[in-house]
């Protein structure tokens, strides 16, 4: 699942997956989907729920004693919402208010649907146009302070 995709978002704050990854997202018991915050940048995770228990496992399994995991679990975690996903239909996915809200999806026609390979991010088109024309954001200073137990982990 690898690509760039303009997707419409309608006013309910839904999304349909592109057809072409249905048989990709069959290999990922997607069934159910979970969308999250992302913990660095304005944009929004999608993962299937075979990389969402991988990822919350091992977020969970984290020193929750340490300010900076604890703050990424309640992003990661305490923003998760669980959604059942139809292959055999349309991949209709709704987007919480919420997390359109931190992701600057409201008011937006189309958003951008980013396949990376396990997993997608969606983003507001031009903040996802900023950034890949943009240098490093301030919050990538994540990388600088994250404990090593969280940098081996891909969210």
């Amino acid at each position: 699942m690898y690509g760039y995709n303009l997707v419409a978002i309608d006013t309910k704050g839904r999304i349909s997956l592109p057809s072409k990854y249905r048989e990709s997202l069959k290999d990922f018991e997607a069934s159910k989907i979970i969308i999250t915050r992302d913990p660095q940048y304005p944009s929004l995770k999608l993962y299937p729920k075979k990389t969402w228990d991988y990822i919350s496992s091992n977020l969970i399994s984290l020193q929750t004693l340490d300010p900076i995991v604890r703050k990424l679990q309640w992003t990661i975690l305490g923003n998760a919402s669980v959604i059942n996903f139809d292959l055999n239909n349309r991949m209709n996915a709704l987007i919480s208010s919420d997390l359109r809200e931190y992701a600057e999806l409201n008011n937006e026609k189309k958003v951008v649907l980013i396949g990376m390979g396990d997993k997608f991010e969606i983003w507001n088109s031009e903040n996802w146009d900023a950034r890949q024309t943009s240098s490093a954001l301030s919050s990538e200073i994540l990388e600088i302070v994250l404990p090593d137990s969280v940098k081996n982990l891909s969210f």
